[in-house]
């Protein structure tokens, strides 16, 4: 049994080839047919009819090689054609990269060559007044020797020693009143994830949860950097006196499952 179903299966093989095998008979009919037709053909009619059928086998030949070869050259442009699209793709993905990395250098000069120092205002030292000088007066006799006052009496100096403090009260009182400017700065933070995964609305509840006295957090936005992936740019309003850029930075990277770094986009003063 296992013979007969291989023979089974070899000619089943056989007969979805596609193969001539009884091409000599047909040839052979072929040949008597002409010959009846036209008579005996000579030798020379023989060879030349061998030969045409060589030249017509040849040209089928050349025919299917040439029909192979165009399909080869077809799929070989189409593939060209697809290798150059990917090519100016990746070309303008380097294209992007270069502009984000000069723009980021650009502000990194910027940052660097600004400097941060806080005015510092110079006291006015108060005037000094002199003491008023009482002109003494000299008559003539020695009885009058003990009328002389030179440096003037104590009431004089008490006079203008009330008068000097009314006029000091009175300028503190003045400054009191007026209300102390309070040196402010906006800063525009951009805060970088991790990757294209990271939840980015945990990451802004994240930044604004940092608060702390002169901190006042503005708008944001979601700006895309390359790949999926966004970066949180954030603007607040700090007061100089009591919060700096280091100590932002330093609080909202503590949050290091969402936050890769911090950068310093704007500066500047209120």
């Amino acid at each position: 049994m296992p013979k007969q179903s291989a023979t089974m299966s070899g000619l089943q093989c056989l007969a979805t080839e596609n193969i001539w095998f009884d091409k000599q008979r047909y040839d052979e009919a072929e040949r008597r047919f002409y010959e009846g037709v036209n008579g005996p053909s000579s030798p020379q009619q023989q060879v030349k009819t061998a030969l045409q059928q060589a030249k017509g086998r040849q040209q089928k030949r050349q025919h299917r090689n040439s029909s192979s070869h165009a399909g080869g050259d077809q799929e070989l442009v189409s593939r060209m054609k697809s290798l150059e699209l990917e090519n100016q793709t990746l070309h303008k993905v380097v294209q992007e990269m270069r502009a984000a990395l000069q723009k980021l250098e650009s502000r990194v000069l910027i940052l660097e060559k600004s400097p941060v120092a806080a005015a510092v205002p110079c006291a006015k030292a108060a005037p000094v007044q002199a003491a008023p000088v009482k002109q003494v007066k000299v008559e003539n006799g020695d009885d009058d020797d003990d009328d002389i006052d030179l440096f003037g009496s104590d009431d004089d100096d008490e006079e203008a020693a009330r008068i000097k403090q009314e006029r000091v009260d009175a300028y503190a009182a003045k400054k009191a009143k007026k209300p102390a400017l309070i040196a402010k700065s906006s800063i525009l933070l951009d805060v970088k994830p991790w990757d294209d995964e990271t939840d980015m609305a945990q990451l802004e509840q994240c930044v604004r949860s940092v608060q702390m006295d002169g901190l006042l957090w503005g708008a944001s936005k979601l700006v895309p950097v390359g790949y999926g992936i966004k970066k949180l740019q954030i603007n607040c309003v700090v007061e100089d006196d009591k919060v700096g850029t280091d100590i932002l930075e330093e609080e909202i990277t503590k949050f290091e499952d969402f936050v890769q770094s911090v950068d310093v986009a704007a500066f500047n003063k209120i």
